[in-house]
């Protein structure tokens, strides 16, 4: 698994679908916010997401919120959404990804992230030595400090390319 080029990228959340998680063997998934599921500071839904995130969750899966954003952003979402959550996690620390194992007690083996940036998101993944599955952003990116990381993932993108790797 290599640090920042990716396994697999996905068009978006609802992409990857039951069947996949499966097949992997998932059984708890761990979700970014913001660009992920929904636009920076929203609290909607794509009404395609709504629909993927209850058949997730209908599955069985165990399924948590993970943001660097602040409490005051993620809770009201993740309540609305009836899920767990960590805000504020300092990705790409994966000590949160190590919480949500410790309290659903599985095995790394059976996690995945899903997450829309290499440097914080994909990073605390392999860090941690579970499944990631990136996606493309949502929206386009409006503060400067996520347009910077954006350039700076294009050489480890080219790298999935240049092996094969599709967008499914």
């Amino acid at each position: 698994m290599a640090l920042l080029v990716p396994d697999v990228i996905f068009k978006d959340v609802t992409h990857i679908s039951l069947e996949f998680l499966r097949e992997l063997g998932v059984q708890g998934l761990v979700l970014d916010v913001d660009n992920t599921l929904t636009g920076h500071g929203s609290y909607e839904l794509r009404p395609d997401v709504a629909a993927w995130l209850e058949t997730i969750k209908g599955s069985g899966i165990k399924l948590m919120l993970a943001s660097n954003n602040t409490r005051e952003r993620v809770a009201p979402f993740a309540e609305k959404l009836g899920l767990d959550y960590a805000s504020f996690c300092c990705k790409p620390l994966p000590l949160w990804i190590k919480a949500a194992q410790d309290k659903w007690g599985l095995p790394r083996g059976s996690l995945a992230l899903v997450g829309d940036q290499l440097f914080t998101d994909h990073l605390a993944g392999s860090l941690w030595g579970v499944r990631v599955f990136l996606v493309r952003p949502m929206y386009k990116d409006s503060k400067p400090t996520i347009r910077l990381k954006r350039m700076l993932e294009r050489p480890f993108l080219k790298k999935y390319y240049d092996k094969g790797g599709k967008i499914l």
